[in-house]
């Protein structure tokens, strides 16, 4: 409970704050039309603790994104019916993460470099499959975010129920152990007998995947499909999961932090908007907030804290 403690306080200091900014701020169903907005991130951020935690980074989610609810349009305009555009959407997403799985895997390419390489390619790719153009999708596939249920929107319940599997499969599978093992330290985990390079292309299909189910949401949301969507995106994904105390070195997920720094991320980026504060300004903050979740774990890694038996005090 201690390591999801940061999220909470910090929420706590943003609810507190936000309330000073406008008395609308504390109004529930604001503060959960808001969160719902950044549903996509959070569940993308989900499957992100798994590519971390095997010690690798995927900044290419936010162009999966983008680009897969493109290629979703385009299908649906063309005439493809509406659960295959939506099937053959989310198969697209999580093939463009086994590619970054792959790349990574056979040609023993840091992650940050392959994934760096493919935010590019697939935001190039959107842009050359859409030009300056937009894509409006069905009526009836619109609305999403408006539909309710026990009070939270359906976004909301999809990333809670994620959520869950993730959690059970983190902590009562072995992929979910062999994840850790891998992002412990991958010679070890090796000689062990883990599937080192299967695990990584794996963690990469599950954002890859996520990636569709959050693709699929926003083209409900919005309405349309468009190229310079969802820009910035992997910031605060991997935000969420920082904050949510999964160690960036690997080793370790905190599935259910990474839920408590999506509510946080969610208060943050509200409050700022009360505060009219500008989209460039919140991602200054965003930023900052993710170098300093960095810095505390590291600095709480390095520095040895004494046990309690080990501190004697001399009587007089």
């Amino acid at each position: 409970m201690s390591k999801n403690l940061p999220p909470i306080i910090l929420s706590l200091i943003v609810l507190f704050i936000g309330s000073r900014l406008s008395p609308n701020f504390l109004d529930v169903a604001y503060l959960r039309d808001s969160a719902t907005l950044l549903a996509e991130i959070g569940i993308i951020a989900i499957a992100m603790n798994y590519v971390i935690a095997a010690g690798q980074i995927d900044l290419s989610v936010g162009s999966n994104m983008v680009l897969t609810s493109c290629v979703t349009a385009k299908l649906l305009q063309s005439g493809v019916s509406a659960p295959l555009a939506i099937l053959l959407g989310v198969l697209f997403a999580t093939f463009l993460g086994w590619l970054n799985g792959f790349l990574v895997t056979s040609f023993r390419v840091p992650s940050f470099l392959i994934t760096v390489a493919t935010l590019a390619i697939f935001r190039g790719a959107a842009k050359a499959l859409l030009g300056p153009n937009s894509i409006k999708i069905p009526e009836n596939l619109v609305g999403i975010d408006t539909a309710t249920f026990a009070w939270l929107t359906v976004p909301l319940w999809i990333l809670v129920a994620l959520t869950v599997v993730f959690i059970i499969i983190l902590h009562r599978t072995v992929f979910g152990a062999w994840v850790i093992a891998v992002g412990s330290n991958q010679r070890t985990a090796f000689y062990s007998g883990v599937p080192v390079s299967r695990v990584i292309q794996l963690t990469f299909m599950l954002t890859g995947f996520m990636s569709g189910i959050a693709a699929m949401l926003m083209l409900s949301r919005l309405g349309i499909a468009r190229p310079d969507l969802a820009t910035g995106a992997e910031l605060d994904i991997i935000t969420i999961v920082v904050v949510g105390g999964t160690l960036i070195q690997g080793g370790s997920a905190n599935i259910l932090g990474s839920l408590l720094a999506f509510v946080l991320i969610a208060l943050l980026r509200t409050a700022l908007g009360v505060a009219s504060v500008t989209a460039e300004y919140q991602m200054t903050i965003i930023g900052a907030l993710l170098i300093t979740a960095v810095l505390a774990k590291t600095l709480s890694i390095r520095i040895p804290f004494p046990k309690r038996s080990a501190i004697r005090v001399k009587s007089p």
